[in-house]
């Protein structure tokens, strides 16, 4: 197929030998013979739909930082109460993040659309048009490197993958991180085989990968990478680096910069304070440590789940070894931190994807007859390729083992913390609560982002003490919850209207709710089997006999 050669906008169209090998995207079935994808605001809006349904299906709680990194100080932020925690008080945080959901929220207060309802489900709405910006360019670079064949399977890959749906509508920076990641890929030349067929418009790329950094410091291992490869390829070396890398990163640096100095009152610079405590200091090996081998043996085998085979499939087959190499380079960045987690190395999961869409494709060209793989062939427009029992059968392996899971995940396992606080927005919506207290490790609720009422609450602290050893009042709570809950109450001018609780600890303060005079009101489920601690199996609302409404 005759396609037009044109350089990209920034005169970097080089093109020659390649390092990605294997299939010519140009033997995929294109709409056009400019290779244009056909209606990309169809794609995106298929995508909305699907990311909007799957956001108000997210009713679990899975880590705080999701509620207390960026709802809860954009809420404080617009309405004037919440809860800063001690990152903030260290500069370790930029507000840029967090500045997105406060727009939402300004824009609730403002219409009058800020009831409790609204505002546990909104944050995850806005996400949802964010993640599916971000399946739509993982669809646009699929089809930029491989075609129309692969772009379909690939994005069929990211909506069927079940921690994709667990976690990308979330509002961790991580899920910004992760989009913005795949829309910048999109607009480096380096990851093509050759631009020249899609011109591209380099200085987008660095734009939207600066914000990244902005948004999540540890973004830049991945664009450490992508920068170096570019700075190899690119025949205008010091354009790339005095012309574009150093005056967009210094823009984007100063705006940042800028804000946080409005919002902090003072000149902090994040990426700097970030890195110290987190790569000088190991501050966060104080939240746990895996070993060093956790993301390849367990971490990202976990969030690729059953598309693991397919992914190195798609590895080997399509000889991709940028893409490849770029995930292998981030888990193995990763993996000299002490502390992990899963969503550290979300950035990568779409591109692990986007391989087995391309394992997916090649099963499916091999099917037919017209195979656009074996004979280079474009089928013919309306040409139906039959899937063999092989694809078949793997397409609905990949349903009935994803499926399940997300929507477990998703629905069931670890809701009770969440419930739990959208039952006391109601009641305090209505004026029934007075003050709470969570007897309970420390940020296992989500917050006033929340509740939405200005009134006491209180919670365990767990800030890092600069004296080791030293227990912090979570820890000292799940040692002695009687002894600690005995001396709390100690302190108190008048006891709050409630507590909540989990059913792990419930028992050991039998005799304590019964003293002060609290009541079950409120039981909700919330988990079938133990994470970290004890099993949870469910959260308890307790109140004063004033407060029991039930």
């Amino acid at each position: 197929m005759e396609m037009r050669k044109r350089k990209n906008a920034d005169g970097d169209g080089y093109g020659g030998a390649s390092v990605t090998g294997g299939v010519d995207r140009n033997s995929f079935s294109f709409s056009s013979k400019t290779g244009r994808i056909r209606s990309p605001k169809r794609i995106f809006f298929f995508c909305l739909a699907f990311r909007v349904v799957n956001a108000l299906l997210i009713q679990t709680y899975f880590n705080p930082d999701e509620h207390w990194q960026s709802l809860e100080v954009a809420h404080r932020n617009v309405f004037g109460y919440g809860y800063l925690t001690w990152e903030w008080k260290r500069g370790i945080r930029s507000y840029l993040h967090p500045m997105v959901f406060a727009f939402l929220y300004k824009v609730l207060q403002v219409t009058g659309l800020d009831t409790p309802y609204v505002m546990s489900k909104a944050p995850r709405l806005l996400q949802s048009i964010f993640s599916a910006l971000g399946d739509l360019y993982l669809y646009k670079l699929s089809y930029s490197l491989y075609g129309e064949n692969v772009a379909r399977w690939s994005l069929f890959c990211e909506m069927a993958n079940w921690f994709i749906f667990f976690c990308l509508n979330r509002t961790f920076s991580n899920c910004l991180e992760t989009v913005l990641t795949i829309i910048s890929l999109y607009y480096w030349p380096c990851i093509r085989e050759s631009s020249k067929d899609y011109p591209v418009n380099r200085k987008w790329g660095l734009v939207i990968a600066a914000l990244a950094c902005a948004i999540r410091p540890t973004s830049a291992i991945i664009w450490l990478y992508v920068g170096m490869l570019e700075l190899f390829l690119t025949p205008n070396k010091i354009k790339f680096i005095i012309l574009e890398v150093i005056p967009i990163g210094s823009l984007v640096l100063g705006f940042t910069c800028l804000l946080d100095r409005l919002m902090y009152g003072s000149w902090v610079i994040v990426p700097l304070n970030f890195l110290k405590f987190n790569f000088l200091s190991s501050g966060g090996d104080y939240y746990g440590t895996h070993p060093w081998h956790w993301y390849f043996s367990q971490g990202f085998l976990v969030m690729l789940f059953t598309f693991t085979p397919f992914t190195i499939a798609g590895i080997i087959k399509s000889k991709n070894q940028k893409l490849s190499a770029l995930i292998l380079w981030v888990l193995a960045i990763y993996s000299i931190l002490g502390h992990k987690e899963f969503r550290f190395v979300l950035p990568v999961l779409p591109v692990a994807l986007m391989f087995s869409g391309y394992a997916f494709a090649q099963m499916e060209a091999s099917d037919s007859s017209s195979s656009a793989i074996k004979k280079k062939q474009v089928p013919r427009k309306n040409h139906i390729i039959k899937w063999s029992p092989k694809l078949s059968l793997s397409v609905l392996f990949l349903l009935v083992t994803n499926i399940p899971m997300a929507l477990y995940m998703s629905l069931f396992h670890q809701r009770g913390t969440e419930d739990a606080m959208n039952y006391l927005s109601e009641e305090a919506y209505k004026g029934r609560v007075k003050s709470i207290v969570f007897l309970m490790p420390c940020h296992s609720t989500p917050y006033y982002s929340t509740l939405h009422s200005n009134i006491p609450m209180h919670f365990l602290d767990c800030t890092p003490s600069d004296e080791k050893g030293k227990l912090d009042e979570s820890d000292q709570f799940l040692m002695d919850p009687l002894g600690f809950a005995s001396e709390l109450a100690r302190k108190w001018s008048e006891p709050p209207s409630h507590i909540v609780l989990f059913s792990s600890e419930e028992t050991k303060l039998e005799d304590f709710m019964i003293q002060h005079s609290f009541k079950e009101v409120k039981r909700f489920f919330h988990a079938h089997f133990k994470v970290d601690r004890d099993l949870q199996s469910s959260v308890a609302v307790y109140a004063t006999q004033e407060y029991n409404t039930d």
